[in-house]
This record gives structure tokens, sequence and C-alpha cells, in this order.
């Protein structure tokens, strides 16, 4: 089995306990999902962030990630699944009545792009909190290079109900529940998360090709074959997105960041925040007068750590992500292992998210050992071989030093996530979590079913290039969201919502006292 059979059969009898199980409907879920704009040749949209979309800074819903051509949309925590996909579509139906003849790219590797200088940075107004936020991005940039940035992803943010935790942990643990406690139980969640993430760019990783210009004067070690029509892609490979390529940084690798304890965890990101950097000094000196980065250090700010899954704290007006967490605990996690779903308008299914809230679930209630010497370079190596080979046939992965084939393994995991899905369907009429598992059973069955082999299968028996596939879907998308009608929101409340926004932006702006260097220097001051 995946984990101690006998431990993980008391945990399960546990969570089937009618008081216990029931607090499972208080599963709450939200959605952030990245979307360029494009034009309908393919390439890169220029315009600045439309005006009806309102403030990138402020709005709730629509706002942008690295460039003002690199939209996000944000759904609030909600129980109910359906609720949520509601609201996701509601957005893209507004973004879509206010696109013009623009459109939404549907994969998560970038259009064709001539050039990086041709990927605007998003800009957020006058106000310190605004350039703060452009600027950081000029750091990306300078670090990484804005290709990298130009990458879209699908964050799923989870969170398990309160009740939940008071009857489990007493029950379980033996512990009182409190936000030391829980803190450290979603802790053991992440640690699992870890372990057993490979399954989430095996199943729902949609990037095995890519445009050939995202390579251009990227050296790159990976054996790429090459279509006729300028597509690259690796024969296995489930999610380029996840690779060296993309959102991972090697640079990173020897930061050591702590997933046992939540201090830890804290006290190593900090760390990484003030730790100089000899490769960044290079970027410290203005350029014409204007700063180059937030600062030389090895991380700007938390969010430059590139991670599969974040603990995560909602933050007050100007506080540091590390500092909610100190403050009041974990509230919730945020997994970012996800491509683009681009056979879905809005980049995501109702039947991925039930999958997810049992697959995290498993990953809370399994035993979870704390990381120790090599363990967490043992997740970091099974990830990077799922990414780039994972529809191997006989693909070993390895654990606790230990090979063993993804399907071998696979089929232990999720031997237990049906256990975990039977307690969960007690909530539902239909037996919608146990579906939602032997529906992506049949993808370890038959890896042609994931979305990374139904793609590429698609772009080798056409002969279709990936930017002519990723147009013939974004007209769809379009269609469907031009003839989709709203369930949740309305037209007339996403004006309002944008006429809110810009007014909370001016307000911000007007409220600033300090000038920019001083304000970033208050910023970063050390926390004890």
């Amino acid at each position: 089995m995946a984990q101690d059979s006998n431990l993980f059969a008391t945990r399960i009898a546990a969570l089937a306990e009618d008081g216990i199980a029931q607090t499972l409907s208080g599963i709450k879920h939200g959605i952030e999902r990245e979307a360029l704009r494009i034009n309908k040749n393919g390439s890169l949209a220029q315009t600045p962030h439309p005006e009806a979309f309102g403030s990138a800074l402020s709005h709730d819903y629509v706002t942008t990630d690295f460039s003002e051509s690199l939209l996000e949309f944000i759904t609030p925590p909600e129980q109910d699944t359906q609720k949520t996909i509601d609201q996701l579509s509601d957005i893209h139906k507004f973004v879509q009545e206010n696109l013009g003849d623009e459109q939404l790219w549907p994969l998560s590797m970038p259009c064709f792009i001539n050039n990086q200088e041709h990927i605007p940075i998003a800009q957020y107004g006058s106000s310190n909190i605004g350039k703060m936020k452009a600027l950081y991005r000029v750091g990306l940039k300078n670090r990484y290079g804005a290709m990298m940035q130009a990458i879209a992803g699908l964050h799923f943010n989870f969170s398990i109900p309160d009740d939940f935790w008071k009857q489990w942990l007493p029950k379980v643990e033996g512990i009182e529940a409190n936000q030391d406690s829980v803190s450290a139980a979603y802790f053991s969640q992440i640690r699992n998360y870890r372990r057993f993430c490979w399954l989430i760019p095996y199943l729902y990783g949609s990037s095995p090709a890519l445009c050939g210009s995202f390579l251009k004067g990227n050296e790159s070690k990976l054996p790429f074959e090459k279509m006729d029509n300028g597509t690259y892609y690796l024969p296995y490979a489930t999610s380029l997105r996840m690779s060296d390529l993309g959102y991972t940084n090697s640079a990173q690798s020897g930061l050591n960041i702590c997933y046992n304890k939540v201090d830890t965890y804290i006290e190593s990101l900090r760390s990484a925040i003030h730790t100089p950097s000899d490769e960044y000094l290079q970027y410290a000196d203005k350029v014409d007068g204007e700063l180059q980065q937030l600062n030389a250090n090895v991380l700007q700010i938390e969010n430059e750590l590139y991670s599969p899954i974040r603990p995560k704290q909602p933050t007050m007006h100007f506080e540091k992500p590390t500092d909610a967490l100190a403050a009041r605990g974990v509230n919730y996690i945020e997994v970012r292992a996800l491509d683009v779903n681009p056979f879905s308008a809005v980049g995501i299914d109702k039947q991925q998210i039930n999958f997810l809230d049992v697959f995290l679930m498993y990953c809370a209630i399994a035993p979870s050992e704390l990381m120790q010497g090599n363990d967490y370079q043992e997740t970091e190596d099974n990830l990077s071989l799922v990414v780039e080979q994972g529809r191997k046939p006989g693909l070993m992965l390895s654990i606790k030093r230990q090979q063993k084939t993804l399907t071998e393994w696979a089929g232990e995991i999720f031997e237990e996530m049906r256990e975990v899905a039977r307690v969960m369907d007690k909530n539902s009429e239909d037996n919608i979590f146990i579906e939602a598992v032997e529906n992506e059973w049949q993808k370890i069955v038959d890896p042609d079913k994931t979305f990374s082999g139904k793609l590429l299968k698609q772009l080798l028996s056409s002969n279709q290039g990936n930017g002519e596939f990723a147009l013939d879907l974004a007209a769809q998308h379009s269609q469907f969201l031009e003839n989709y009608e709203y369930k949740h929101f309305s037209a007339e409340q996403f004006a309002e919502f944008s006429r809110e926004s810009v007014e909370k932006q001016k307000l911000e702006e007007a409220s600033d006292t300090e000038e920019f260097e001083v304000f970033l220097e208050n910023y970063f001051r050390v926390t004890d």
C-alpha cells in the first residue's frame, strides 16, 4: 500500500464516522486562472489592460499576473463546486464581452512571441504598492527573462473546515484543535502532497509541446523532437510548464525551504528574502534613474519562490505572507502544479475539482512522516521525471530510495483514494467523488487519455502546429462564452466591480505619504 496499511485503516475508519464525514461538505475551493490575451493571428496582444476590467491593482475578480497581456481570473472560496464553476464562467463571459477582437490563449505555454521585449510588464498605477508590484515584475524579467513569465497556469485553493479539525485532531492525534495544531496538520498534508504531486502533471499536464519561439536563445538539454511546422515536443512529456524551461527555477534548488513545520518554513523563507545574492547584485544599480528589482536578495519577496504548493493565510493591507502565517497560522493551501485545461473554456472542469478534493483530503488524512535528508530531493526528482517522461511505459519512480513503476505506485494511491472518495460521497447524492477517481484511473490505465496524451496525439496525427491547434481552441472557447448566459454574476455587477476597483486605486494613491524608496526600505525591515 502507499502508506502503512494498519495506520491508514484506522484513519479511514475515523474519517467515516458520521460526525467527521459530515464536516467534509464544508470544504471550500477557489480558482486562480491565468490566460494570455492574443490577437486573432495568435500573436501576443500589445494593448494595455482593458479599461472595462477596472483596476488590476484592486479588482477582486479580474487582474493581471506578470504582463499587461496576462490576465488572471479569481473566484472567492466556496463550498459548492458548481457555484465555483459558474463564477469562473461568469468572469470569463465578462472578459470575453470586453476583449474586442482579442481572444484568450487556451494553453499554458505561450503563443508565438518574437522577442521578449514584446511582453509588456503589468502596471498598477502610481501608488507605492502599485509601483512595488510593477518593480517586482521588472526584477523577475531581469532574473529569469520575460518568456518564462508569459507561461500561464491554474492555481487551486483548498481549505478544510474548522469543524473537521475540531473532531479529527482529538480523535486521531489526541490533541486539541488550535492554530498551532491545525497549521501542523496542513503541513502534514503539504508533505504528502509533495510526495504524490507527480500525479497532478501526469493527469492534468497539457504542455507536452511548445512553439519554437519559446526556445529562441534558450539553451535546453531536453531531447526535443521537432515537427515540420516549428512545434517542439517530447514524446512522453506531460507538463513542460513544470520543467526547468517553465515555472520552476533550478537557481532556487539550494534554498532548503523546510516543509516540516510552519515555524521552520517561515524561517527558511524569510532567510531567502534577506540573504544577498551575488548573482542578482548585477541588477542592484539603477538604469536611467529606475530601479531594476526590489532588492538584490535570493528572493525579492515570498511569491518568487516557485513551489507546486504553498501554505496560505489571507493577508491584511501591506502585510507580508510570512507575517500573516506567523500571526494566524495556515488557513488554506494553494496548489500550483496545474496546467490550464485546454479542453475547457474556463481552464478547469467540475470533475477535476471533485478529484482534487479527494486527492487533497487523502493527503490530509494519510500518515505523513517528517521529511529528512534527501526526502525533499526525491520528491523533486519524481516530479521532474513525470513532467518530462510521464507517459513513458514502465517509467520508474523512487519511494524511500526504492524503485517502483509509476503505474504500480499510482495503483496503491488510487486504492486508498477510493476509500476517501466513498466517505466523501456520504454527502453527495450521485457518488461524484468515486466517479471522479475512477475516471482519472482510466488515465493511469491508458496514458493516451491524459490531457497531454490527447493533445500530442492530435498534433501528430493532423500535423497541426501548436499555434494552429490553440487558435482553433481559442475560437471554440470564444464562441462558447459568447453563447453562455450569466449564472451567478451579471454584466451590470461586473461593471460596478470595475468602477469600485478604480475608486479603490485612487484612494490608495491619494493615501501615500512616503517616497517610494523609503516605502520599500520600511517594507523590507527585518521581522523578528
